[in-house]
This record gives C-alpha cells, structure tokens and sequence, in this order.
C-alpha cells in the first residue's frame, strides 16, 4: 500500500511540474488517503502483534 502512496505521490509532483493542477490535487488527494490508510492498518499490525505471544 505504500507503493501505491509514492506512485500517486509522483504523478501528483509530475502533474503539477507539467501545469495539470486538477489532475495533481486529485493524485495528491488520493496519496494522502492511501498514507493514512497504512499508517492505520501499520499500527494495528503493531498492537496485534503485540498481544501475540508465542509460549
């Protein structure tokens, strides 16, 4: 999933460098969704394994 937030990351930087404003706001918005995502699913990876304990 972070994959995806660098690939819209870049064509956001790209879109933007080249005058697309509409096509870079909408890549960028679509980065920022797709980060907070991983960040969620990240932390309750790390909260999961925590409870895990192996005997």
């Amino acid at each position: 999933m972070l994959r995806w937030t660098v690939i819209f990351l870049v064509v956001a930087l790209i879109a933007a460098l080249f005058g697309f404003t509409g096509i870079a706001a909408g890549a960028a918005g679509i980065a920022k969704i797709l980060f907070f995502i991983f960040i969620v699913l990240f932390l309750i990876s790390i909260i999961a394994g925590g409870f895990r304990r192996v005997d």
